[in-house]
């Protein structure tokens, strides 16, 4: 098998055919996942183990390698000439190897093209202060990042550093100066890369994802000392995400934590990805907005009244899950179904859609 042009191949049929992954797995013909199907590619050989480690180093060099032998996982971007990037995680199962490959827009779409609340595009006006995108695995957290960013770049003129992992979207400096640090290539981690770009004469920094405390505490104090600051969680709301970042940190340090949130916080966009078949994929979100009655309640640890505040701050631009998917639902882009299938509180929104 020529893995060169094998691969040349499966990337150019998982662009034409619109596939958000491509799976490439032994015992297996090639995996598209197109729409949030997962879809054999029949005209495709059943891929061997050979094959998948000969595909693997088509995408690799040689320091690579050796760091998937020696760790049996990797995580990486690949430009495939001109036409796209993808995120590519290459790691072993059942002593074989397998990879997951994501296909990242070449574009950076604006907050309009990407059907996200405009009230967010407000947070690319702060000049410091903590926004934190959140949701699980695979639902549009780094592209609501790169939009903000960019953002910020078509209108400001600010000193930008990212921190990634790895590097996703590749940001054409406007008005901006952008530098881009992935980790294992350009810093050794988050927060190495973090406590540097403090010294670097930043004013907008871009944290890819908050995986440790000292990660946490360090985009926290970047953001209370005047920065304007960006930062990814694996949460599902507003409240988990407050509540997740103070119990990191030892009960003791617990107090102080809740008062540099309550100082430095700017809000929170917690998203779900839904499958549309008129748009693919639609964000469904929460949007917390730190306003100083949310400030007071963090500061005096009554982070459950948050979302009975979100409820009833439509007005300010806040809105929660289940009325963004009432919303879907209503402009006809996702059925009732999908949107209970989706919802954090399906009684709640059962009776929101009765009302429909």
């Amino acid at each position: 098998m020529e893995y060169q042009k094998v691969l040349k191949n499966i990337l150019e049929s998982a662009i034409t055919q619109g596939a958000s992954d491509i799976h490439i797995v032994v015992g297996h013909p090639f995996i598209l996942r197109i729409s949030g199907e997962l879809i054999n590619q029949p005209k495709t050989p059943v891929v061997s183990p050979e094959d998948a480690m000969g595909l693997a180093l088509a995408l690799m060099g040689q320091e690579r390698k050796d760091r998937l032998l020696k760790e049996r996982e990797i995580d990486f971007a690949y430009s495939f000439s001109d036409k796209a990037r993808f995120r590519v995680n290459i790691f072993f199962q059942m002593g074989y190897v397998s990879m997951a490959l994501r296909l990242i827009n070449s574009q950076i779409r604006t907050t309009e093209e990407l059907n996200l609340p405009l009230t967010i595009k407000n947070f690319a006006q702060a000049e410091h202060g903590l926004v934190l995108i959140t949701g699980s695995s695979s639902q549009g957290k780094s592209t609501t990042l790169a939009s903000l960013v960019d953002d910020i770049n078509h209108n400001r003129g600010e000193h930008i550093i990212t921190i990634e992992d790895p590097i996703e979207y590749i940001f054409k400096d406007d008005l901006s100066l952008i530098e881009q640090r992935e980790v294992s290539q350009d810093t050794l981690s988050f927060s190495s890369a973090l406590r540097a770009a403090l010294r670097e004469d930043p004013d907008v920094i871009m944290v890819g994802e908050m995986r440790d405390l000292e990660t946490i505490s360090t985009t926290i104090t970047a953001a209370e000392t005047g920065h304007l600051v960006f930062a990814t969680l694996h949460t599902n709301s507003a409240a988990q995400t407050i509540h997740r970042i103070i119990d990191v940190f030892p009960s003791d340090q617990q107090d102080q934590v809740r008062s540099q949130l309550a100082v430095s916080l700017l809000g929170v966009v917690s998203q779900k990805l839904i499958p549309s078949e008129e748009k693919g994929f639609l964000p469904a979100c929460e949007v917390l907005i730190a306003t100083s009655g949310i400030s007071n309640l963090i500061r005096e640890n009554k982070i459950h009244e948050i979302p009975s505040i979100i409820e009833t701050s439509g007005q300010m631009g806040m809105c929660t899950l289940n009325k963004s998917l009432v919303e879907l639902v209503r402009g006809g882009l996702i059925s009732k179904e999908l949107a209970i299938v989706h919802s954090l509180n399906p009684e709640d929104l059962k009776i929101r859609l009765s009302r429909l």
